[in-house]
């Protein structure tokens, strides 16, 4: 078989360029689209783990008593679970206030994290401002513009280095919400006794509102109303990964451009063997 190199460059020429140029254009494979869910909210939660919480004036759907720990945790945590697109966080205050959990879209870690506390961890008395302060910093950190702070305590402030107005006056300065759930039964006395004027100025000072929970089903009244007052909008940014195909027309370009030149230089060497034993 004879090989003509002006036909071969012929038949290749156009291949190659359509190739090139293919490849200049630089083609992409787009694939399937993937949603992100962007958090709408920041959601701080702090619970109170005093002393006083351990009275037992709440009652489960089977009507056993429960304390009032139990009561916001079972309520709580079907509330964290409905907070889709909501970043959580979790402190947890007695004596001091600690942070148990950063603002997270991972509601799992939040619940779990409140399942393990106990009364008292946090020391026996309660720091309704330093619980407040301590949310403050937590909140530093926030891109996001909606920040809501629930406070869930059962008792009057009895050892916070900050006074809870101060704190709550703070927070209005940052735009921060804040909503007082008060837990327990209001004409309770001593250490057991709900400051409701005070969780109402602290609510107040910031744009929030002030709530009373004196039993389980007077709780969960307060979450449903709270999912009524703040409406989650959730935000989701799409976008469809892109894969660059530009290197396999110029691969094959170039595969056929060194082919050929292979294949001239095999047909030049046998040409001259020819020649030289003719």
């Amino acid at each position: 078989v004879v090989l003509r190199a002006t036909w071969l460059q012929k038949l290749l020429a156009p291949v190659v360029w359509t190739l090139f140029v293919l490849a200049v254009a630089r083609p992409v494979w787009v694939d399937d689209p993937i949603e992100k869910i962007q958090a709408a909210r920041d959601l701080m939660l702090a619970v109170d783990l005093s002393g006083s919480m351990e009275a037992r004036d709440f009652l489960d759907p089977e009507g056993q008593r429960l304390d009032r720990l139990q009561a916001v945790k079972l309520v709580l945590d079907d509330f964290i679970s409905r907070r889709e697109g909501d970043r959580i966080g979790l402190i947890v205050f007695g004596g001091q206030a600690f942070l148990q959990a950063p603002f997270t879209l991972d509601h799992e870690v939040s619940r779990q994290l409140l399942d393990e506390t106990r009364i008292g961890m946090a020391g026996p008395q309660t720091a309704i401002g330093d619980a407040i302060g301590l949310s403050l910093k937590a909140f530093e950190t926030s891109e996001i513009p909606e920040k809501v702070l629930m406070l869930l305590t059962d008792g009057n402030d009895t050892g916070s280095k900050i006074p809870p107005l101060t704190a709550a006056d703070l927070a209005a300065k940052q735009e921060i919400k804040v909503y007082t759930v008060a837990i327990g039964d209001p004409q309770a006395s001593g250490e057991e006794r709900v400051d409701l004027e005070a969780l109402r100025d602290i609510s107040t000072a910031t744009g929030g509102r002030s709530f009373r929970a004196e039993d389980r089903e007077g709780l969960e009244s307060v979450y449903r109303e709270l999912d009524a007052l703040e409406p989650v909008e959730l935000e989701t940014l799409s976008y469809r990964p892109r894969r660059p195909l530009y290197f396999w027309p110029l691969g094959l370009g170039v595969l056929l451009v060194f082919g050929y030149h292979l294949l001239m230089g095999l047909r030049t060497g046998v040409q001259f063997l020819q020649r030289r034993h003719a």
